[in-house]
């Protein structure tokens, strides 16, 4: 026997919705996935009318329905949004090369602009070059960095106001349990924000996918029939963020409000006083977004530009160091160098 539609429109259910648990038909599916997003983006204020915003576009699920989404709201809601694609080619074979071409087939398909970076223009190295320096273990810290970076990078060249990423539900609350498991309770208070900015005059992000399920993401690209990548990153096996992830899909299958109830903790607990919040300025070497001086992203790419690939890793202290040992040391050349030729 079918199942009707809980919304009572008269149409005959064809899922369960992961979050709620609710039968619907696939059009009620839609207009409460859509306007669940549309009422998040409302309520937390996130794009002001004339606004453009980049969508970090990596051609998988999450910013494929972003970029749909978006376009969608932008059209039925009138937001008076100037939508942009920004993409980051990492530089890793076999997986970000095939995933941009679905992001120029997103491109032709919602009509939006294009732009991508890649790490080899902007650091002069590859992750496959990188990986190939390192080995699998600490690969995921350097990509991460780097990526963080180059996106704020891309925005500038833009000149947009905000980058809108399609980070979910299940994402944040992945990091509140690796916060939480590391002890980074400085972290913890910045991960559930849904609107970050570090300082004034710095390109906003966004998380207007902040309170979606995964599993919701996945019905919605399917039954939309949108065109996404869905390979794994072929040097993601070893992160630690996997950890976090197989838990939470055990906890979810316990509870499906799992999700919600953990964000909804990290939020309180974001609001303790007692909690010290990580102070982000600007870092004084390459004029970035940064949490230390120099940015971790300066940090690491001067271990690989000198042959030192662990310089970035591990505590803080050993790197300051060995930097400090290599300045040092060049300092001591230079000074020969002059004397050298003042006779």
């Amino acid at each position: 026997m079918s199942t009707a539609c809980k919304s009572k429109c008269g149409n005959r259910a064809v899922l369960k919705r992961p979050k709620t648990g609710d039968a619907l038909c696939k059009e009620c599916f839609f207009l409460a996935f859509e306007t669940e997003i549309h009422n998040t983006i409302v309520e937390n204020k996130l794009f002001k009318n004339g606004d453009r915003v980049a969508i970090a576009a990596s051609g998988g699920k999450d910013s494929t329905v972003l970029a749909y989404v978006l376009a969608h709201l932008n059209r039925k809601y009138n937001y008076g949004l100037n939508l942009v694609l920004l993409s980051i080619d990492e530089g890793i074979t076999g997986y970000r090369d095939d995933s941009l071409e679905t992001v120029k087939r997103n491109r032709d398909d919602y009509g939006l602009p294009l732009k991508i970076l890649s790490y080899e223009e902007l650091y002069g190295w590859t992750m496959d070059k990188i990986v190939a320096q390192i080995g699998r273990s600490n690969n995921c810290t350097f990509c991460g960095v780097f990526r963080r970076q180059a996106l704020d990078r891309g925005a500038k060249m833009l000149n947009v106001n905000s980058i809108a990423t399609g980070h979910n539900a299940d994402d944040i609350a992945e990091t509140v349990l690796m916060n939480i498991l590391r002890g980074d309770t400085a972290r913890l208070r910045r991960c559930t924000e849904i609107r970050t900015c570090s300082n004034e005059g710095s390109i906003v992000r966004v998380k207007p996918l902040k309170y979606t399920y995964e599993k919701e993401i996945v019905i919605y690209a399917h039954y939309k029939k949108l065109i996404y990548f869905s390979t794994e990153c072929v040097f993601a096996p070893n992160a630690y963020r996997g950890h976090a992830r197989a838990f939470l899909k055990d906890l979810e299958k316990i509870n499906s409000f799992a999700i919600m109830d953990i964000i909804l903790s990290g939020e309180a607990l974001a609001f303790k006083d007692t909690t010290k919040k990580v102070v982000r300025g600007i870092c004084s070497k390459c004029g970035f977004v940064s949490s230390q001086q120099p940015c971790k992203a300066c940090v690491l790419l001067e271990g690989l530009n000198r042959g030192l690939p662990k310089l970035g890793i591990g505590k803080k202290s050993k790197g300051d160091r060995m930097i400090a040992q290599q300045n040092k040391e060049l300092a001591l050349k230079e000074r020969a160098n002059l004397v050298k030729n003042d006779f």
